[in-house]
């Protein structure tokens, strides 16, 4: 199973729901990075991302954008082989 990373703040649904999605997938361990506690994490994650909106999810080392991203790539069918990559 892939490692997880997700750029997250205290109040975000979208972030609650992601995890949701990922934990009904098996990932049992999600690296939250607080970007609201963080702004050195939050500079980062826009230099890396280009985007300023939580979460941001990293799936191994590709990024999988926000949570409408992680729905739509799971309707494509393709989070469980991203997550599944060795």
């Amino acid at each position: 199973m892939q490692s997880v990373k997700m750029y997250t703040t205290a109040v975000c649904p979208y972030c609650t729901r992601a995890k949701q999605i990922l934990k009904a997938k098996g990932v049992e361990h999600i690296e939250e990075v607080r970007i609201d506690t963080d702004p050195v994490q939050r500079e980062h994650m826009m230099q890396i991302t280009g985007r300023r909106t939580v979460p941001q999810i990293f799936i191994g080392a590709t990024h999988v954008g926000g949570c409408d991203d992680l729905m739509a790539l799971d309707a494509q069918g393709g989070l469980q082989p991203l997550l599944q990559a060795a």
